[in-house]
C-alpha cells in the first residue's frame, strides 16, 4: 500500500470499460477477434475505404455515447479526489467514461471517440453523430475529415508528459490492459527502473505480468472499487 502523499501513476485499458458495454479488443470474442485491424485501424485502411473506417467508428461512436461509467471508473475519481499525493491517470481508452465519472484531468493517450481531426491541418472539433467521407474541415475545409484516434503506425499522444510521470511515480497501476503493445507496454518498466512498485489490476493474469510486484485479478467493478477503500477509508460517496 503506498504511502500518504505518492505518486500513483494509473494506465487503464479496454477492460475497466468491458463491463459499461464496450468491447475489449485482444480477448477471445474482442473486436480484433471479429474484424480485420488492417481494415479499420490504420492510415492504409482508410485511405483504402473511408466509408467502410467511418461507419465502423460511427457505430463505435453511438455505443460510447450510450455507455455509462462503472465502479471501477467511480472509484478512480475518487481516488484522484481524496488521495492525499498526486494521481496521473492516463487512458488507453477512446471513451470518455473517466470524465463521466468525474476524473480530470485524464491524459488520452490514443485519442477519443468523441472529437474528429482533419488529416490536412490537424484541427479537431467534435465528432457529429455520423462521419462521411465528404465532410469538411472547418478550419481549412478540406475532405479530409477522420477518426480523432491513434492507429496502428501511429504515435500515441503526450509521450511526454507521460514519460515524465512515470520518471516520478511511486506507485505505477495497470488496470485492465493486455499490457502487450507498445509503447504502454514499456510503461510498468519504465516506472520501476525510475523506483516505483507496480501494481497490475486485471481480470486475468497478462503476458507481463512477471514484471509487476503484484497482481489482483477479477472484474475491474471489483477490484478497483477494493483497492481504492484501501488507500482511502470511509466511505465512499
Amino acid at each position: 500500500m503506498s504511502k500518504p502523499g505518492a505518486h500513483i501513476v494509473i494506465l487503464t485499458g479496454a477492460g475497466i470499460s468491458a463491463e459499461s458495454g464496450l468491447g475489449t479488443f485482444r480477448d477471445v470474442g474482442g473486436l480484433w477477434s471479429r474484424y480485420d485491424w488492417r481494415d479499420l485501424a490504420t492510415p492504409e485502411g482508410f485511405a483504402r475505404d473511408p466509408g467502410f473506417v467511418l461507419d465502423f467508428y460511427n457505430w463505435r461512436r453511438e455505443r460510447v455515447r450510450a455507455a455509462k461509467p462503472n465502479p471501477a471508473h467511480l472509484a478512480l475519481a475518487r481516488l484522484q479526489r481524496d488521495w492525499e499525493g498526486e494521481v496521473t491517470l492516463v487512458t488507453q481508452n477512446v471513451d470518455d467514461l473517466h470524465e463521466q465519472a468525474g476524473s480530470a484531468p485524464v491524459i488520452h493517450m490514443h485519442g477519443s471517440h468523441l472529437t474528429a481531426r482533419c488529416a490536412a491541418c490537424g484541427h479537431r472539433w467534435p465528432a457529429p453523430r455520423e462521419m462521411a467521407p465528404e465532410d469538411r474541415c472547418p478550419a481549412c475545409r478540406a475532405e479530409a475529415a477522420r477518426p480523432d484516434v491513434v492507429w496502428f503506425g501511429e504515435t500515441p499522444h503526450h509521450l511526454e508528459a507521460i514519460g515524465a510521470a512515470l520518471a516520478a511515480a511511486d506507485l505505477f497501476v495497470a488496470i485492465g490492459t493486455s499490457g502487450t503493445v507498445y509503447p504502454a507496454a514499456g510503461f510498468a518498466g519504465a516506472a520501476r527502473a525510475a523506483g516505483a512498485r507496480t501494481l497490475m489490476l486485471n481480470l486475468e493474469p497478462a503476458e507481463n505480468a512477471d514484471i509487476f510486484d503484484e497482481a489482483r485479478h477479477g472484474p475491474a467493478s471489483r477490484i478497483v472499487p477494493d483497492w481504492v477503500a484501501a488507500l482511502c477509508p470511509g466511505e465512499a460517496p
